[in-house]
């Protein structure tokens, strides 16, 4: 009887396996980009490592934990700080969102972590939480006006800012990451809802004699 065992295919590591909240919609992405003086062009960010960390103002572990992190912690709404190798959203006095898309989550978790040994701190990978989205163009602002209600006008929202609120009725956190390029991060349960409501909004963009 001949051997068959050498043509089994060799098992696929964690890596290989593992998908992103919104890998199905990666064509639907690419066919709704609008070019031209009114573009807009939605993709997913895949992998984007999520630290949730909670620590009281007044904790004396703080200094520890800025120096791990590279930069100091955001101090009010809205306020985002950066390191190196991380962006650091404000979410509440005591609660912070740490991103970053070069250090994995499990590193960058093992790396906080001896920083806050209380029971009132904590340090938790997020990263499989969220979905994130990367929103960009001139037209991207006119989209997302179409369901959030902040006021994203320039004056009022600044790029290297973030806040939590709503889009399309769906929560989630909203970065400015530059004067035309957003990143939004819902839930990965809407992440397919919410992928399909941002085509939907881009759709006029691309309508004749626009693009």
């Amino acid at each position: 009887m001949a051997d068959h065992s050498t043509l089994a295919p060799a098992p696929r590591t964690v890596a290989e396996r593992r998908t992103s909240p919104a890998e199905h919609l990666a064509a639907l992405f690419e066919a709704a980009e609008v070019t031209g003086p009114r573009a807009v062009r939605l993709r997913e960010e895949r992998y984007v490592a999520m630290v949730g960390v909670r620590i009281a103002p007044t904790a004396p572990e703080r200094g520890e934990l800025e120096a791990r992190l590279g930069t100091a912690l955001p101090g009010r709404c809205g306020a985002v700080s950066t390191g190196d190798d991380v962006a650091v959203l404000w979410l509440s006095p005591d609660e912070f969102l740490v991103l970053s898309d070069v250090v994995e989550a499990e590193r960058l978790t093992e790396r906080l972590a001896p920083a806050l040994p209380g029971s009132a701190t904590a340090v938790v990978d997020l990263s499989a939480n969220r979905a994130t989205f990367l929103l960009e163009g001139p037209s991207a602002r006119k989209v997302l006006e179409k369901g959030c209600p902040l006021d994203l006008h320039p004056r009022v929202l600044e790029a290297g800012t973030a806040y939590v609120t709503n889009l399309g009725r769906v929560p989630v956190i909203l970065q400015k990451t530059g004067e035309e390029a957003y990143r939004v991060m819902p839930r990965a349960s809407f992440a397919d809802f919410l992928g399909r409501w941002l085509v939907d909004a881009m759709a006029e963009f691309k309508a004749p004699g626009l693009t």
